[in-house]
């Protein structure tokens, strides 16, 4: 026991390390992480591993659609619902229904359904994958938006087709018309039960005397707590994880008011997506001489063809597409003609080729059962993941190495008319500056005129806000009266609290990009965090 523990840190030590390197080297740490899991296969003495399916799906899928959730915009994400639906939606089920019909003529001894099943799991692209390559490339603000978007939908629509796929080969019964119900009564139960667990989770977070390290556990528990009580009624908990985790997200101004609780639930989540995705690709590695001994009469050679045909029927298939995804509402509807710039032929080329699998295709293969339901071996089960596998390897290194060189070759410009970072950090920073000036007119005259520090505190504000924090800071090493300390961070704390109402006013208001609103209030949150905790209450904390 001791011996394999040590053996797992040592691959995720070696993982890590991968992760460093690819970001020494602007490569896409995802594309590292799939060849060591490749490599790792190959390890002499390295022992084979297997984990029990419904432990891989449960541990690991929950979380990953949590974070995606979390930091997914909604005003963006609901500007162009349009087609990241098209995409999510639509070509997912094209793309599993071009699979399904192709492998189970190609394969010997592949049913339509195996093939529907297949289709699920390789057909949604990896948002961390595509936002890795594209991190340091810049690229029309319309194209990450619908990227990101995409890959949370289609996360969980793919798993809901693999959901019933699964099924119908389990049981050997399929229905279009039953499964077309219980496909829209399965996602509009999950979405409804994900609000109800996320509502009761807000009332947690809002109401009860939590502290940071709590707040950030909780966070921890809260993608689990969904996904199993909707899965408890048998509807979609992959659905209930995406609409709770956009609801707390939208509500996080609400929840984490303080911003340690902000900060500290960050790098905890930070922390967490690294290990799972670096396990799941190490599990990989340690599956594969068990998955390619037990390829079933196929040869590594066949397995490894039908892998590369798939792989270039997902490619090719999302190039085809997105053109008409982009083109067709234009021609057709007068209003996206009039409210969207025209998107070009270089925005739908780069959003065809980051069609890049990952994580969440790995981890729904690996999830499918050992046995049927008659108690033999589940059908196809290694070949799958052995193809899989193989989709993840060509989309991964393939598109990922190339995607950079795509873009900078085809020089794409910014699509939309959009106000630059730099205007809308400036434009936020000075109504937070408005609104803090405001509120110590109106509530803290006197403190201002009696109190040395807070007359500074004015003096500063009118200045920038980062001298007000830099003031602060000098201010530790000052002989100042504790009482006349604690009124200070008591009004400090306060102005903090008001511009982060403030901020979720400007995010309603919807002028601004998230991610710079997101900017401002990790400010505000270093800021916070400097001032110690003070016992005088909020006056007017409404």
């Amino acid at each position: 026991m001791h011996y394999t523990l040590l053996q797992f840190l040592i691959l995720l030590s070696v993982a890590f390390l991968l992760i460093m390197l690819a970001q020494k080297v602007k490569i896409s740490y995802p594309i590292f992480l799939v060849l060591a899991g490749l490599g790792i296969s190959y390890i002499p003495g390295i022992p084979a591993m297997s984990i029990d399916p419904e432990v891989i799906f449960l541990i690991f899928l929950p979380p990953l659609l949590y974070e995606a959730a979390w930091y997914t915009s909604w005003n963006d994400f609901w500007r162009w619902r349009r087609p990241i639906s098209l995409l999510a939606f639509g070509l997912v089920i094209i793309t599993s229904v071009a699979v399904a019909f192709l492998s189970s003529s190609m394969i010997p001894g592949f049913t339509l359904a195996m093939g529907f099943l297949l289709g699920g799991i390789v057909s949604p692209p990896d948002a961390i994958a595509a936002t890795s390559v594209l991190k340091n490339i810049k690229i029309p603000k319309r194209i990450t938006t619908i990227l990101e978007g995409e890959s949370l939908v289609n996360d969980a629509s793919s798993l809901i087709v693999l959901r019933f796929a699964l099924a119908a080969v389990i049981t050997g019964q399929f229905s279009f018309s039953t499964a077309a119900g219980d496909f829209f009564l399965s996602t509009t139960m999950g979405i409804v039960i994900g609000l109800a667990v996320a509502h009761v989770l807000y009332l947690i977070h809002r109401f009860l005397p939590t502290t940071p390290s709590i707040d950030a556990a909780i966070t921890l528990i809260s993608p689990y707590f969904m996904y199993l009580a909707a899965e408890q009624f048998h509807y979609s908990g992959v659905m209930a994880v995406v609409s709770g985790g956009l609801f707390l997200s939208y509500r996080s101004h609400e929840i984490f008011a303080d911003g340690q609780s902000r900060l500290q639930a960050i790098n905890v989540w930070a922390t967490l997506t690294i290990i799972l995705n670096a396990f799941v690709f190490i599990l990989i590695g340690l599956e594969l001489p068990i998955i390619m001994a037990g390829l079933e009469g196929y040869s590594l050679w066949e397995a490894c063809s039908y892998g590369l045909i798939i792989s270039a029927l997902v490619i090719l298939l999302r190039i085809a597409w997105i053109y008409p995804v982009a083109f067709i509402p234009r021609w057709l509807s007068a209003k996206v003609r009039r409210t969207e710039a025209h998107p070009g032929w270089k925005g739908p080329l780069i959003i065809g080729w980051a069609g890049m699998r990952g994580v969440v295709s790995l981890a729904a293969a690996l999830s499918l059962p050992l046995t049927s339901a008659a108690h033999i071996n589940f059908p196809h089960r290694n070949l799958i993941i052995f193809i899989t596998f193989v989709v993840i390897l060509v989309t991964l290194v393939f598109q990922g190495l190339t995607l950079p060189y795509l873009i900078k070759a085809i020089n794409i410009a910014e699509i939309d008319s959009l106000v630059p970072d730099e205007q809308q950090e400036a434009s936020i920073k000075l109504r937070l500056l408005k609104v803090s000036l405001n509120r110590l007119e109106e509530k803290y005259i006197e403190e201002t005129d009696g109190i040395a520090l807070v007359k500074g505190l004015r003096n500063e504000l009118e200045n920038s806000l980062n001298h007000a924090s830099r003031r602060l800071e000098s201010m530790e090493c000052e002989a100042i009266e504790n009482a006349e300390m604690e009124v200070y961070n008591h009004i400090l704390k306060d102005i903090y609290h008001v511009q982060r109402q403030e901020l979720h006013k400007i995010r309603k208001e919807k002028q601004f990009s998230d991610e710079v609103i997101r900017k401002q209030e990790m400010q505000i949150d270093l800021s916070d965090t400097k001032i110690p905790h003070t016992k005088m209450a909020l006056k007017g904390n409404g």
